[in-house]
């Protein structure tokens, strides 16, 4: 299939904070979108669609198509799962039914696009990385899948690799229409580590100290800086051009009360991504020989307390 950015179809499997909110933005800009989901969600969303509550976008309500399992060719196909499910879920995705779509993983961490390579082909996955604050409440009785979006941003990054650039830039350009503001970058590496070196400090600590982030810049304003450091210097060694001024920039356009998915997950006791995000970074600076101390105290204390 051909990517046609004024009406295209997209399968999004994981229909949570991001993918709900991707799901809906789309929609409500003419695509066609089918979310991929447990039955009783897939059933929710398919009679009551998606509700967005947004300063950024307003409140609105989106129709969605919704089924358990991918059953014919899309255009693009969303991976928003946490990697926590990751394996699980894309018994939802067989290869056979994606036809030659565009396979985009939207997680946390930097190991998991080699992991789809080797599942659906090297020319079928493209990289990419989102920042957001989104999170999905629990649906009323009677009422939609309700998606809460709190940052006022939006912000895709997607790498190509060796999938099409002209479908990964078509993708791109209808994701930004719909209001995920898209750029194309060559540098898959520095992608994902731009990402994890803001990504892991805020998840760490703010899971850590059951704090929000305000909090965490004040209160732990040392340990924030240290973390930083630490991964920056270790997505460096990895080949990535990230550095620790512009990373902890980033921190200062998010809201202080921003909590992140780790921290909301560990409030309701759902698994964590420590091992995506904190794991893969241990592992990334054994393999570079890079110290973390840290990076290794946080996990090790997350870990301790049964996460």
């Amino acid at each position: 299939m051909t990517l046609d950015t004024s009406r295209s179809t997209v399968a999004v499997l994981g229909p949570g904070g991001i993918g709900g909110l991707l799901a809906a933005l789309l929609a409500r800009d003419g695509h066609r979108v089918v979310c991929l989901a447990r039955k009783g969600t897939a059933d929710i969303l398919r009679d009551r669609g998606i509700e967005v509550r947004s300063r950024r976008f307003g409140d609105f309500t989106a129709r969605v198509e919704a089924d358990t399992e991918l059953r014919e060719p899309v255009d693009a196909c969303l991976i928003t799962v946490k990697q926590t499910s990751l394996d699980a879920a894309l018994t939802r995705v067989p290869s056979a039914a994606l036809g030659d779509a565009l396979v985009v993983p939207l997680l946390n961490g930097i190991e998991h696009p080699a992991a789809l390579r080797a599942r659906y082909g090297a020319g079928r996955v493209a990289a990419g990385v989102i920042r957001v604050e989104s999170t999905r409440l629990e649906p009323g009785a009677t009422g939609p899948v309700v998606i809460e979006h709190g940052s006022p941003f939006v912000e895709i990054d997607l790498a190509p690799g060796t999938a099409s650039r002209p479908r990964v830039d078509t993708l791109a350009a209808g994701l930004s229409a719909a209001g995920a503001v898209t750029r194309v970058i060559e540098d898959e590496t520095t992608a994902l580590w731009a990402k994890l070196a803001f990504l892991a400090p805020f998840a760490l600590l703010t899971t850590r100290y059951e704090a929000p982030l305000g909090e965490v810049r004040v209160r732990h304003q040392e340990e924030l800086r240290s973390l930083v450091a630490e991964t920056t210097a270790i997505g460096r060694a990895d080949g990535a051009r990230v550095d620790a001024a512009t990373t902890l920039a980033r921190y200062d356009a998010f809201p202080a009360e921003a909590r992140s998915s780790m921290q909301r997950d560990a409030e309701a006791g759902r698994p964590l991504e420590l091992d995506a995000i904190g794991g893969a970074l241990l592992r990334a600076a054994d393999r570079h020989g890079v110290s973390a101390p840290v990076t290794s105290r946080l996990v090790r204390e997350l870990r301790a307390a049964g996460h």
